[in-house]
């Protein structure tokens, strides 16, 4: 692995003992850089010996220890005067040029079997208060210390690079996340991992995944709530707030009848749909988990006995990760195999009967009101039917209720949610294959973002994810809140 400590002059600055490895593309060696100094990598001119350092390719640039790399930029924002642009006609147009003019949002270049991550990133880029957190995140990629050299701290980089990535997937070209593969290869070398060729191995989406959410975990703060009171959920991060809920659970010894139940409450981030034989709607999957078996000792028999453990959500978030279980460890070929099932999935689900009774109290009268509006609405279009309105007939202005609970900021007070992306995988274990994200743009319209890659599809062949061949298998669903519209009155 070539590797070299390098200076870096930046006008009256010197900075010494800077490592550098040429395995790697330079532009890490500029978001290194970027850490010390400011300058961003785009502004930045690095030279040595009269050759300028492109951003991906070290070309004929050799370094050895102890060579002094001439860096210039400055922190300040220049920004030029952009010419008239000349009109574009569809045929003329590249493909990053016709993303634009649909209004596609930058694909991710993969920078080889990082898929695991690019499907990740734009799952989670639905979720709005998420995108409005990172926006607001001050911190750099790595804090410099008083010595003025950086030092990594995993939750820091990660959720400034992916803050960065977002902002550059905005301009609608697709982009290199180069610098957010770095951190999480080096917050996570698992993820480094190599192949015999050379090559970075496939990871586990699902395990990226909850990776990520446990670095934004630690790093945004939850939204403050000026409703909340003593009795509120007190949520210690806006993934917490968002992304959390709360199950009240009971373990009851199978073997015992004087053996009283033992009750207690656990937080999640996800739910999981287990997937056996019979299992054949996700509903049923999320079900079978919720009631599990499990063998542990007794104080009552003072031996092991067999408990069955019944969970029940006692706090919905706004946004429900669901996993599918697909995949299994089998020892003789040491990988983790796939389960190719079909599983069916629903556009909208409804999680009232995994609640609480003492939750699904609180939802109906929110449930109520959706119920008063559609059968409003079927009136309506009775009315119409039945007058035959001639014309075109003008839509009503309406307004958005909120969806959480008034003291319960991050919530969901009715159990209704609407799909908003879907991460599959094709392939037959985790360890190979390709991942791909599904994201719903509006209404029926949803984006496949197959790396760098972003096209239009239909929510009918979203719902021909659901498994059961070669085909690309949903593995983790993201659902968001199902948003009450209402007319808006005169009182509004």
């Amino acid at each position: 692995m070539p590797q070299y400590k390098v200076k870096v002059k930046w006008g009256k600055e010197l900075f010494p003992n800077i490592e550098v490895n040429t395995d790697e593309e330079p532009i890490l060696f500029k978001a290194q850089l970027f850490a010390l100094t400011g300058v961003q990598p785009e502004r930045q001119k690095v030279m040595l010996k009269g050759m300028t350092l492109k951003d991906d390719s070290w070309g004929n640039i050799k370094l050895r220890d102890g060579v002094t790399v001439l860096l210039m930029g400055s922190k300040e924002e220049d920004v030029p005067v952009e010419p008239a642009e000349k009109p574009l006609f569809v045929e003329d147009m590249n493909e990053a040029e016709i993303a634009s003019a649909l209004d596609l949002p930058g694909g991710l270049m993969n920078l080889g079997n990082t898929c695991y991550l690019n499907a990740t990133v734009q799952c989670l880029k639905t979720v709005p208060e998420l995108r409005e957190a990172l926006k607001n995140f001050s911190g750099g990629l790595a804090p410099t210390g008083s010595d003025g050299r950086a030092s990594l701290v995993p939750a820091q980089s990660i959720t400034a690079a992916l803050r960065d990535l977002y902002d550059g997937m905005d301009k609608g070209s697709p982009i290199r996340p180069s610098i957010l593969v770095h951190m999480v290869h080096l917050a996570f070398p698992r993820f480094a991992e190599k192949s015999e060729l050379g090559g970075f191995q496939q990871q586990d989406a699902s395990e990226c995944w909850t990776e990520l959410i446990r670095m934004l975990q630690q790093k945004l703060p939850a939204d403050v709530n000026p409703l909340a009171d003593e009795n509120s959920y007190k949520p210690r991060s806006l993934i917490e707030q968002y992304f959390g809920g709360t199950f009240d659970t009971e373990l009851k010894c199978v073997e015992s009848e004087d053996e009283p139940p033992t009750k207690s409450k656990e937080e999640f981030l996800q739910l999981s749909c287990f997937i056996s034989t019979d299992v054949k709607y996700m509903h049923s999957g999320l079900k079978n988990k919720m009631q599990e078996q499990l063998t542990k000792l007794s104080p009552t028999l003072e031996r092991d006995a067999v408990y069955t453990k019944t969970s029940k959500i006692s706090r919905l978030p706004s946004y429900l990760t669901i996993q599918f279980v697909r995949f299994f460890y089998k020892e003789k070929e040491a990988i983790n195999a796939k389960i190719l099932k079909d599983v069916k999935f629903p556009m909208d689900f409804d999680a009232f009967d995994l609640c609480t009774p003492e939750l699904q109290k609180k939802l109906i009268p929110m449930r109520d009101k959706f119920k008063e509006l559609e059968d409003k609405k079927v009136e309506e279009a009775q009315s119409l039917t039945d007058k035959k309105p001639k014309g075109d007939v003008s839509e009503k202005a309406v307004k958005s209720l909120p969806f959480w609970f008034e003291n319960d900021l991050g919530s969901n007070n009715s159990g209704y949610y609407t799909l908003q992306a879907v991460l599959t995988h094709r392939g037959r274990s985790s360890s190979s294959g390709h991942y791909v994200a599904w994201v719903r743009q509006k209404g029926d319209t949803w984006l496949k973002c197959d790396d760098d890659t972003v096209s239009v599809v239909t929510s009918e062949e979203i719902l021909k994810l659901s498994g059961g061949g070669d085909w690309h298998c949903a593995y983790v669903l993201l659902y968001g809140p199902k948003i009450l519209q209402i007319p808006v009155t005169d009182s509004d």
